[in-house]
Formats: C-alpha cells, sequence, structure tokens
C-alpha cells in the first residue's frame, strides 16, 4: 500500500543483503517520461496500470530488492514477474496509520478512481496483497526501520 514504507525499508534491506534497490515507480516515470501523478491524470487509471505492469514485467535483475508500486498488485501478469525474479513480501501497515501517513493522496501518483478514499484502496488491494505475497510482515505503528527489516529479513530466511 501507498505509505507502508516499501522504498524506505526496501533500502535498507539492500544495503543489509548487499543487493542492488530498484524503486518501479522510478522505473515506470523514466519509461513514460512522465511523473506517476501526469501519467494518471492525462492518461487514466487503466493505461497507468497496463504501463506499471510492462514496467514491472521488463524487469531483468538478480540480487536485488524490488519496491513495486502498491497498485502493482491490481495486473496479475506484473505479481507473476516479481514472484519468478524473488521473495513477495506484503508489508501490512493498519489501515489508521497509512491514512496518518498518507496526506497527499491525490497528488501522489496512486492509482485510484476519482471519488475514492485510501480505505477504499486499502479495502480493494489488501486480500490481492495476502495472495501474491509469499510472506506477510506485520508492521506496528510506531515500529522502527530496523525492527521492520529485521523481520523482513526473518520472513525470508535470509
Amino acid at each position: 500500500m501507498p505509505g507502508s514504507g516499501k522504498s524506505t525499508v526496501g533500502v535498507l534491506l539492500a544495503k543489509a543483503l548487499g543487493y542492488q534497490f530498484i524503486d518501479t515507480d522510478l522505473v515506470l516515470q523514466q519509461r513514460e517520461g512522465a511523473l506517476l501523478q501526469d501519467i494518471l491524470d492525462q492518461r487514466g487509471v487503466e493505461a497507468f496500470l497496463d504501463a506499471e505492469e510492462a514496467a514491472v514485467k521488463a524487469l531483468d535483475c538478480t540480487r536485488a530488492v524490488i519496491a513495486p508500486g502498491g497498485s502493482v498488485v491490481c495486473r496479475p501478469g506484473g505479481m507473476a514477474r516479481l514472484q519468478a525474479l524473488g521473495a513477495v513480501v506484503y508489508l501490512h501497515v493498519p489501515l489508521e496509520e497509512l491514512e496518518r501517513r498518507v496526506d497527499n493522496i491525490t497528488t501522489r501518483g496512486i492509482a485510484m478512481a476519482p471519488g475514492q478514499t485510501l480505505a477504499h484502496v486499502f479495502t480493494q488491494r489488501e486480500p490481492l496483497y495476502r495472495r501474491y505475497a509469499g510472506a506477510t510482515v506485520e508492521v506496528r505503528p510506531g515500529a522502527g526501520l530496523e525492527e521492520t527489516v529485521a523481520a523482513v529479513l526473518a520472513a525470508c530466511n535470509f
């Protein structure tokens, strides 16, 4: 989910493992030559999801920690590619904490229909995150980054 700490935890995890770090939001922006929010505003949610899936499917890497966009779970092809590349971990953060962390929902580049709230997105995606994840890490509110990284390392048996 947006605000779950994927990128922040991912960078620290990559450092701990000696792996490269890939943020697919940045990959998508580079491929499309536009910011996430601009892609959504100009092309719409479905085109954004298609472009995101294509960016993830094009990844060719080893020994990498990948922080995907939160909406990658909406396209099976993107999730299949991530699963083929390695362990998929769901950082589960309670909705109330996500709402506290994400204050720029309309400008952050979150794939959601007009009128949707973060709660709508959470309700729609949460079962998908659980379905595709090989491991789920429960991120308790107030948990330190080191604690979360350690939990991911333990969940993946690194």
